[in-house]
């Protein structure tokens, strides 16, 4: 099994890589590779960039098996459209991780898609992992956004493939 981490490229996300690092070190035998960003957090069980190409971040979509993220909606989209199952924790203000709540909501709407699963913190995220790597790789089947607003999002966020 393989898990490809990102957490973006604006904000750092501590908890988010604080809570994988800490799964990681429970099951050596899994392969689990982070893009951790701006983190101030260190990872010591598992491999980890700060930043990589676009390209990698293709590479990792395609190789893994699970995507683990924050709710931001270029990586879910990219997720739906390679069949990856997804665990996403929305980033919280109240933390510092982002300006404001936006995510929450994103999370609330993304948890009623099947193969996506939400976690708000460090247990629902080891949870969520446990479940995933339990079971073999089930594909997002709804998707929730039409083909030209995927496009048109993948572009923005430079991930159109090449």
């Amino acid at each position: 099994m393989k898990i490809f981490a990102t957490v973006g490229t604006q904000l750092p996300f501590d908890r988010l890589i604080r809570g994988l690092d800490s799964w990681a070190e429970r099951y050596p035998e899994i392969e689990v590779f982070a893009q951790i960003g701006r983190s101030d957090y260190e990872p010591r069980h598992m491999r980890w960039e700060r930043m990589i190409s676009a390209r990698c971040f293709r590479d990792n979509l395609r190789e893994c098996d699970t995507i683990v993220a924050h709710a931001g909606m270029g990586t879910i989209i990219s997720g739906v459209e390679y069949g990856k199952q997804i665990i996403i924790m929305p980033r919280c203000a109240d933390f510092g991780e982002h300006r404001n709540d936006h995510q929450l909501g994103t999370a609330k709407r993304m948890a009623k898609l099947f193969g996506v699963n939400v976690a708000h913190n460090d247990d629902q995220l080891a949870d969520a992992l446990d479940a995933v790597s339990d079971m073999p790789a089930k594909p997002v089947t709804e998707l929730c956004a039409s083909p030209q607003l995927i496009s048109e999002i993948r572009q923005f966020a430079g991930l159109v493939a090449s």
